[in-house]
C-alpha cells in the first residue's frame, strides 16, 4: 500500500492500459470495475462476497448517503468505511448524476443545486463546496468533483451551458477539497455529443492539474458508437499519466470497446440490477431466468464457472426464485453477475499484459455471438 496517491501504467496494447491506482487503502488494479455501493451497500451483496470476486474498489452516492442517514452521522460512526465494513478503496460520485435523473425535484444555479428529497420531500442545498465536504465526510478515498449532465440528445446551448458551469464548478471543488494526504479528487470532463465541447471541457480540466480525469454524460441515450467518438475526442486530450474514468458505464460491450479506446476504471448497476430482475450475464451472453424454457433446466448457468452462483444452483431452481419473487433468487443472479463482471476485467488485463487484447476482444465477442446453448434433449 501506499501512503501516497498515485497511478503508474505497467502494460500498454495499442490505446488500452494495465496499470495501477495506489493509494492508502489499497491498490486498484486497472482496467477495474467498480461494484456500485450507492447507499453504502452494493445492493444483495454482503461486502466480504464483492471483496472475494476481486473488487478493489466500490462505489458510494454523496445524494444519497447526504439524505440518509446523514454524512454527519456517517462522520461520528467513523467514516463510511467503518460504517459499512469495506476497508478497501471508496470512490463518491458527486451527486451531479441526480441533477439530472432528478430533474423534476431540484432548481439549479451558479451556486449549486437545490434538492427536494424524494424521500421526503425536504430541501437540501448541495453546492461544490458542500459535496466536497460531504464526501470528506464519508471519508472517501476518491472525491468526484459536483458537475452538471444533460440527458441525450439535447440542445448544444444546454450542452454548452452544462459543461461551462461544470469547469467553474471544479474549479470551486478543487479549492474545497485542498491538501488531503493520500486522497484524490477527479474532474468530469462534459459535452455531451459535440467533440468539441468535449475537448474545451478536457483542456480546461487538464489545467487545474488534478489527480485523475473521469468522462461523465455518456450512456445518457446516445448510440454506442457517438459514445464511443466522444470517448476518442475526450482520451486524446488527458493526460496518459493519470487514470481515466468512464462513469456509469456499462454494459460488458461497452467495456470492451471502452478500454480499447483508454479508460481505465468504469462503474455501472447494470450487473446489480440485472440480477434483481431475474437476468444473468455469463460467457455465452445474457439469460433471461424469467423465461419459461428454464423452468425444467438442470443445467447452472455455466458449469466451467468458479464462482457457486454460476455453477451450483440449476436453471430451474433460480427460474423458481426469480417467479416466486423470492430474495435469494436476486443475490444469487447478483453474486453470478459480480463475479462474471470481475471475471472480465481479470480477462481484460491479462490480455493487454500479453499484447493481445485485440484477439481478446475478438474471443470474448465471438463467446457471447454462440449464445446460450439448449440442453441437449432440446428442450
Amino acid at each position: 500500500m501506499s501512503e501516497a496517491f498515485g497511478f503508474r501504467l505497467l502494460a500498454r496494447d495499442g490505446v488500452a492500459r494495465r496499470g495501477e491506482v495506489t493509494m492508502p487503502r489499497g491498490t486498484i488494479r486497472t482496467p477495474a470495475f467498480m461494484p456500485v455501493g450507492t447507499a453504502g451497500t452494493v445492493k444483495a451483496m454482503y461486502l466480504d462476497q464483492v471483496r472475494a470476486l476481486g473488487a478493489d474498489v466500490i462505489l458510494g452516492n454523496t445524494y444519497h448517503l447526504m439524505l440518509r442517514p446523514g454524512a454527519e452521522r456517517v462522520a461520528r460512526l467513523g467514516g463510511l468505511h467503518t460504517f459499512a465494513g469495506w476497508p478497501h478503496p471508496i470512490l463518491t460520485d458527486s451527486g451531479g448524476f441526480q441533477v439530472m435523473s432528478l430533474a423534476a425535484l431540484r432548481k439549479l444555479d451558479e451556486t449549486g443545486v437545490t434538492f427536494r428529497s424524494h424521500v421526503d420531500g425536504t430541501p437540501h442545498v448541495l453546492t461544490p463546496e458542500r459535496s466536497i465536504e460531504i464526501q470528506g465526510l464519508l471519508d472517501s478515498d476518491i472525491q468526484m468533483q459536483l458537475d452538471e449532465c444533460v440527458r441525450l440528445p439535447g440542445e448544444r446551448g444546454d450542452i454548452e451551458r452544462a459543461m461551462e458551469l461544470s469547469v467553474r464548478w471544479a474549479e470551486r471543488c478543487k479549492h474545497a477539497f485542498g491538501d488531503q494526504p493520500g486522497k484524490a479528487m477527479f474532474a468530469i470532463v462534459q459535452g455531451g455529443d459535440h467533440a468539441d465541447l468535449r475537448e474545451r471541457s478536457a483542456r480546461a480540466l487538464v489545467d487545474l492539474d488534478l489527480k485523475g480525469y473521469a468522462v461523465g454524460g455518456l450512456a445518457v441515450g446516445e448510440p454506442q458508437a457517438v459514445m464511443l467518438d466522444m470517448l476518442d475526442a475526450t482520451c486524446a486530450h488527458l493526460p496518459a499519466d493519470k487514470p481515466r474514468y468512464l462513469m456509469g458505464v456499462g454494459t460488458p460491450e461497452d467495456i470492451l470497446l471502452s478500454v480499447g479506446r483508454g479508460i481505465d476504471m468504469f462503474d455501472c448497476v447494470m450487473p446489480t440490477r440485472a440480477g434483481r430482475h431475474g437476468v444473468a450475464y455469463t460467457r455465452r451472453g445474457r439469460i433471461n431466468l424469467r423465461n419459461a424454457r428454464h423452468a425444467e433446466d438442470t443445467r447452472p448457468l455455466d458449469a466451467e464457472s468458479d464462482c457457486p452462483a454460476a455453477r451450483d444452483y440449476s436453471r430451474a431452481y433460480l427460474h423458481h426464485l426469480v417467479r416466486s419473487k423470492e430474495a435469494l433468487g436476486g443475490m444469487v443472479l447478483t453474486w453470478n453477475n459480480l463475479a462474471y463482471y470481475q471475471n472480465l476485467m481479470a480477462g481484460i488485463r491479462a490480455a493487454i499484459e500479453a499484447g493481445r487484447y485485440a484477439d481478446h476482444v475478438e474471443a470474448v465477442r465471438a463467446e457471447w455471438a454462440r449464445g446460450d446453448l439448449p440442453p441437449v434433449d432440446g428442450r
